[in-house]
């Protein structure tokens, strides 16, 4: 049993997956090179040092990879502005708090992105606590931004919820259960070969079925 949740914040909170698909598809653009779309929306949810390979390969990171990375962030920071929680976000978040967890907001993102996103959701007066990128060197689908949020806290163990493949790839890799919600784009059966324990339609849905997961109270 879990005193701890964890919540992935970009795609699962708030809905900003196919803002970062876009700002990653003109990063590339920038340097001549065009990468679909959909193959970018797949890789979403890994971090920058993870998503250049992935879509473009290793030469294009050894060469364009930094580069790409900062014309992501200059392409997604006017954008910002246009992210919006998604519905039930805060409610949920209470209403786990109130069941007597632990919550780690945990983001890879910068930290201006990061803080804007607590300021959406309120996160400050909810979260025990929450990352940035400053606390991790690997990012998903590798487990460090999950061993990260449980050193910023006191708990002994802890469930995830994400919205995308490599969150619950992640999780898995961290020995730490999951459950994913379809706000990232991913289908049912994508999310659960990747691990989740059950797949929520929203975060409504999630907040409705609550007593029937891990997250019905800590132990």
């Amino acid at each position: 049993m879990a005193d701890t949740a964890i919540f992935d914040v970009d795609g699962t909170l708030v809905d900003t997956n196919y803002q970062h698909a876009l700002a990653w598809y003109r990063a590339f653009r920038r340097f001549d090179l065009t990468v679909p779309l959909w193959r970018i929306h797949r890789s979403i949810g890994m971090g920058g040092d993870q998503l250049v390979t992935a879509v473009a390969g290793e030469q294009v990171e050894r060469e364009r990879g930094d580069a790409l990375r900062d014309g992501w962030v200059e392409e997604y920071r006017p954008m910002l502005g246009e992210v919006q929680p998604f519905a039930d976000a805060r409610r949920l978040l209470t209403g786990v708090r109130d069941r007597g967890f632990t919550l780690v907001l945990a983001s890879s993102g910068r930290r201006d992105q990061v803080e804007h996103y607590l300021d959406l959701l309120d996160g400050r007066a909810v979260a025990g606590a929450w990352t940035t990128s400053d606390d991790v060197e690997r990012t998903k689908p590798e487990p460090d931004l999950l061993h990260a949020a449980m050193d910023k806290v006191p708990g002994r163990s802890a469930v995830m919820v994400g919205d995308s493949t490599w969150d619950c790839v992640a999780a898995a890799k961290a020995g730490i259960p999951s459950y994913a919600v379809r706000t990232g784009g991913f289908s049912v059966e994508e999310l659960r070969e990747a691990g989740a324990k059950e797949v929520f339609e929203s975060l409504g849905d999630l907040q409705r079925h609550l007593d029937d997961t891990l997250l019905a109270r800590p132990s």
